[in-house]
């Protein structure tokens, strides 16, 4: 069957996409023929690239050439293992997103919907340009168009200075970033004048000129991802843009940067170097860490949902840089076990992140209201909301039998599992990274568990809460796909490990397929069952019969009847919405514990306010010790500049003859 699957037909799902656009502007002023055809076509065009991406993995990879581009700098395209990967990680997303945007758009945005529609296909088809690029100037035209439709997309509602503001500073990061990948494929082609991916990874760069290569692209590609000190734009953009397009940069725009960087460190580069995955692993670790703490103190829902992202690509960085470490040292099989977890958590991140998202999304257009302090109770107005959210938060929770914990196990086990390095300080260093890491998880886990709770359990805490209504069947029929993907992806992970097996055999020269496939459909052995093991049919099975043998104790042989009564309420005779756990109560502890880090603000009330408010802001601590400063002397720096323009002609002439006496002056010497 694979022979039957071919690049072209991925390029046909591109124009597809691009058409699909096209005939949004088209319709302009027929917001239902957008809403209620378009999308649809592109959600199935998305299933039909997770299908053929899926199978394409097991191919072998082809090249072409499209009638693109410049008489000298075609477009060269290549399909591999590895951009078949992401091109099914892509289909899972987009289709699950654009089946929602059919009902989370059927009132009118500030951006006409057929506008809407353009920019967002054209965006999606941008990132698939990039996933079978195989040449630098494919790859940035790409790069740009995404980074371009993106900004356009976030600004959806650009009547609000502060999504002006967001897509600005998402805009400024990108391009700084993509300044660095610009060099870095200068680099890469060694002075040869061929951009080409082929002719890339003929080039043996030494150590001082790769690893400033390396450098580079960890910049901007990390710039894209989100990783620390370039996150600043994701909790800012994240928030002001629509839901669907919060889910698909959440999903996928940030898995572009972990892809770009895969594709030049372990395919373009020639070799690595033991001490950048040390670089690239404190630095994700750190990420990580930061942004799970960042994350628990927030109140605004879909801020706590970018800082997790956050928290994410840094475990992601965290295992990209493992490999490094034991693909420097040949130590192949480790390699693949770690950059093994990391893929699968691309694809397990992409599937619970874009549902919790459209979560936010639909509770946003519900009540109107994103801010945690106000929600509340929202499970029995919304109950098939709250259970996709519920799916989405157990599998970011990293709890069985989700595909979360998959992930993040392998890569637990890639720490635990390790044999001694020939490194005495790498040896002491692996043993703290997977502490950290399971410090990391379990807050995440406490995070999602105050992200569902306040939202959706307990009492509303406004009165308007009691009119929310639930999703429609469009967004039942997104969400519905989004839950069979984590759920896939936690009940076959064996399955899903074979998958990735051809990629780590294509980067790393070896994978844990072989392991794997001995014990069997069922049983996840990364190594040998002996040593770890995960069989999660038999983990359901056990809660199920636990679950089940309650009940029967419980009801039938005890005595089978049931008492209702109102819970203890510490003597208070009536339950209300303000006896419940609230956004900044849960996050106390975390601000108590890592308050010296944060710029946190208090607006206190006193004994005379009638109606008395208590509200905290926490501000990230890299505005003050990073980004001021560079915008209080770029600000400085500009005011010395303006004072050579007066506007007269003949001030600027003396410039220019100034000018023109001191290059003759350096030239005679």
């Amino acid at each position: 069957m694979t022979d039957l699957i071919s690049m072209d037909y991925i390029v046909l799902i591109i124009a597809g996409w691009l058409a699909i656009g096209v005939c949004g502007v088209l319709a302009l002023w027929r917001p239902a023929f957008a809403t209620y055809v378009l999308y649809p076509a592109g959600a199935a065009l998305g299933m039909l690239l997770s299908a053929i991406g899926l199978f394409s993995v097991f191919g072998v990879a082809q090249t072409g050439i499209l009638p693109l581009g410049l008489p000298d700098l075609q477009f060269h395209i290549r399909l591999d293992s590895l951009s078949s990967y992401f091109l099914f990680v892509l289909g899972i997303v987009s289709t699950g997103v654009s089946l929602y945007s059919v009902g989370y758009f059927r009132k009118k945005e500030e951006t006409p919907l057929g506008l809407m529609c353009l920019l967002y296909h054209v965006c999606i088809a941008s990132m698939a340009m990039i996933l079978i690029a195989d040449d630098a100037y494919v790859f940035m035209v790409a790069w740009e168009t995404m980074s371009l439709t993106a900004t356009f997309l976030v600004t959806a509602n650009h009547s609000d200075p502060e999504v002006r503001y967001a897509g600005f500073l998402y805009f400024l990061i990108s391009h700084i970033g993509a300044l660095a990948l610009l060099l870095g494929f200068g680099l890469l082609q060694a002075d040869t004048g061929n951009y080409t991916f082929a002719n890339m990874r003929e080039q043996h760069l030494d150590l001082l000129w790769g690893s400033i290569t390396f450098f580079l692209a960890f910049f901007g590609f990390g710039a894209k991802a989100g990783i620390l000190p370039l996150h600043i734009w994701l909790p800012e953009a994240h928030p002001a843009a629509p839901s669907p397009i919060s889910a698909l940069m959440s999903a996928f725009v940030l898995k572009t940067g972990v892809y770009g960087f895969i594709r030049i460190t372990f395919d373009l580069l020639h070799a690595q170097i033991w001490w950048w995955g040390v670089v690239v692993l404190t630095v994700g670790l750190t990420t990580a860490l930061f942004g799970v703490v960042l994350s628990a103190t927030q109140t605004d829902m879909k801020r706590l949902l970018a800082y997790s992202s956050i928290e994410n690509i840094g475990l992601m960085f965290t295992g990209i840089g493992l490999t490094i470490i034991f693909h420097a040292y040949d130590m192949n099989g480790m390699a693949a076990l770690s950059l093994t977890a990391t893929l699968y958590h691309v694809v397990s991140h992409a599937a619970f992140k874009s549902l919790l998202f459209l979560g936010t999304g639909a509770v946003l257009h519900a009540t109107g209201e994103r801010n945690l302090g106000k929600l509340g109770g929202l499970m029995r107005f919304m109950p098939w909301t709250a259970w996709a959210v519920l799916i989405g938060m157990l599998a970011a929770a990293g709890l069985p039998p989700l595909g979360g914990f998959v992930s993040e196990w392998l890569l637990l086990q890639s720490f635990l599992l390790t044999p001694g390095l020939p490194n005495s300080v790498l040896n002491m260093l692996i043993p703290i990274v997977a502490g950290v890491i399971v410090l990391v998880g379990a807050m995440a886990a406490y995070v999602m568990v105050k992200f569902f709770g306040v939202i959706f359990l307990g009492q509303p805490r406004e009165q308007k809460l009691n009119h929310a209504h639930d999703v429609n069947i469009w967004e039942r029929l997104g969400f519905g796909w989004l839950v069979v993907v984590c759920l896939m992806l936690g009940f076959f992970p064996v399955q899903m490990t074979l998958v990735i097996d051809r990629i780590t055999t294509y980067l790393v020269e070896e994978g844990i397929g072989t392991a794997v496939a001995k014990n069997g459909p069922l049983l996840l052995a990364p190594v040998a069952a002996d040593r770890a093991s995960y069989m999660p049919l038999m983990f359901v099975t056990i809660l199920l019969v636990c679950c089940l043998s309650a009940y029967v104790l419980v009801r039938r042989m005890y005595h089978g009847r049931i008492r209702r009564s109102i819970p203890w309420a510490c003597g208070y005779p009536f339950q209300t919405s303000k006896m419940q756990d609230t956004a900044e109560g849960l996050g106390q502890p975390i601000r108590h514990i890592f308050g010296n880090f944060f710029h946190i603000t208090r607006e206190l009330p006193s004994a005379f306010d009638k109606k008395p408010r208590y509200r905290i802001t926490v501000e990230d601590p890299f505005w003050s010790l990073l980004y001021r400063p560079i915008a209080v002397i770029t600000e400085y720096i500009s005011r010395a500049v303006g004072v050579l323009q007066h506007g007269r002609i003949s001030i600027y002439l003396i410039y220019s003859f100034a000018t023109l006496m001191l290059l003759l002056l350096v030239v005679t010497q």
